[in-house]
């Protein structure tokens, strides 16, 4: 079992970060999304070790892992696995747009 280098596209960096702000804003608090953001990077360090766990989507190379509301879109590489997005499932589908 080779354990992946983990790459963050900036627009995964930029989605995390307005997810998080989100709760933050509504909730007055930063403890719902410290909380949200560890709970998504230890799915993500999973990802190292199993990088075949996610599903498969429609777009070649990119697999899909759900995380409660949220769905993690990566791509595999050889020594890496790169994340693309990360999408709020309960926002509008239309707006989703993983193809590169």
């Amino acid at each position: 079992m080779v354990k992946r280098r983990i790459i963050w596209s900036s627009r995964a960096k930029l989605d995390l970060s307005e997810i998080l702000d989100f709760y933050y804003q509504r909730n007055g608090t930063k403890t719902y999304s410290k909380k949200l953001n560890l709970n998504v990077r230890k799915s993500i360090r999973l990802l190292s070790k199993l990088p075949d766990i996610g599903i498969q989507t429609d777009v070649k190379n990119v697999r899909n892992l759900i995380f409660s509301d949220y769905n993690i879109f990566y791509r595999i590489g050889v020594s890496f696995i790169e994340i693309m997005t990360i999408w709020d499932s309960r926002q509008n589908p239309e707006k989703l747009d993983i193809k590169k």
